[in-house]
């Protein structure tokens, strides 16, 4: 449920649905000329959450409120921020939704991709999870120098190369693919068409475009005798997680952990979890998951309310905020 922060109280107000599903919003005092922060976290249904995130919005709005800032640790639909085939960029029009609802300010935590924040028409303060998680490695991972880092992709290599130039580790890449996805078949990767005939324009001829394959997955580093740490920014669906473990267990790592800013844990994630070579899950507090960690005690949870807190105050203040993007930078 979204709720109005008006520092250093806690603001009133109501969000609640009606009998036909309908979000309605009850603000239970004067925000006129106030800096309104809204925080919002995203449950699993996550189109409710988006809509009391709008219908909160307007209200504070049409109430005249100065500033509507909205704290929403995880971004929604962010890794629809890319076109794919005949699809959309769904990241796009939620962050124009944002906008036109009233919203001047977004403050969240790791976005999917750095560049999402170029689809707002206002401020976005992209916080950074990673210096929580590397205090988790460094405090409860034991013999952790005797760790490398592993990348799940070639795409998440950045990732994981900022982790392991920060704890002085070994660096390793996952490449290739166990089987194919249905995202593959939607990226494009097949088409166009193997075909040199065209439509409209007799005696056209196109180069030949080559179909992608990725080859057989593997791994490009020693992970032999060491504990691997496979770093990402959400895990959602686990299959792709449990297939690299067992790759890295045929490979010689004796222990293997994930570290995740967003656990997400979809599904069978906790179940699968619980079945495979995995011997930990680190997570942030960024999305609720509680239920999920009763069904797997091998999640465990890093808190970073800190960091969003002193994001607030410094906001509410007038602050620099070039300590907590720069100082805490991936």
């Amino acid at each position: 449920m979204a709720s109005t922060f008006c520092f250093p109280r806690l603001g009133k107000s109501v969000v609640y649905q009606e009998s036909n599903k309908e979000t309605r919003v009850d603000v239970k005092e004067s925000v006129r000329g106030q800096d309104i922060f809204i925080i919002q976290t995203i449950p699993r249904d996550v189109n409710t959450a988006i809509m009391e995130l709008l219908v909160m919005a307007y209200a504070l709005k049409t109430s005249c409120a100065k500033n509507i800032i909205g704290v929403i640790p995880y971004f929604p639909y962010s890794k629809q921020c890319k076109m794919r085939k005949r699809g959309s960029i769904v990241c796009k029009l939620l962050a124009s939704m944002l906008a036109k609802a009233g919203l001047t300010h977004i403050i969240t935590v790791d976005l999917h991709q750095k560049e999402i924040q170029g689809f707002f028409s206002f401020p976005v303060d992209n916080l950074r999870a990673s210096p929580f998680l590397i205090q988790y490695i460094q405090e409860e991972i034991p013999d952790y120098r005797n760790a490398v880092i592993v990348a799940k992709s070639p795409s998440a290599a950045k990732r994981a190369q900022s982790y392991a130039e920060r704890l002085r580790l070994g660096l390793a890449v996952m490449h290739g693919e166990a089987h194919q996805s249905e995202s593959d078949m939607a990226d494009g990767r097949h088409s166009p068409p193997l075909s040199r005939t065209t439509t409209g324009h007799t005696g056209l001829e196109l180069p030949l475009m080559m179909a992608k394959e990725k080859p057989p997955i593997t791994v490009v580093g020693d992970v032999g005798g060491r504990i691997a740490i496979i770093v990402d920014d959400i895990i959602d669906d686990v299959e792709d997680f449990v297939a690299t473990a067992e790759i890295l267990k045929e490979r010689g790592a004796y222990k293997i952990y994930i570290m995740a800013t967003h656990g997400l844990l979809s599904a069978d994630a906790p179940r699968l979890i619980e079945e495979s070579a995995i011997d930990e899950v680190v997570v942030t507090n960024t999305v609720p998951h509680e239920v999920q960690k009763l069904q797997c005690p091998k999640i465990k949870t890093v808190d970073v309310s800190m960091i969003l807190a002193e994001a607030i105050r410094r906001i509410h203040n007038g602050e620099s905020m070039a300590y907590l993007l720069l100082q805490f930078r991936l």
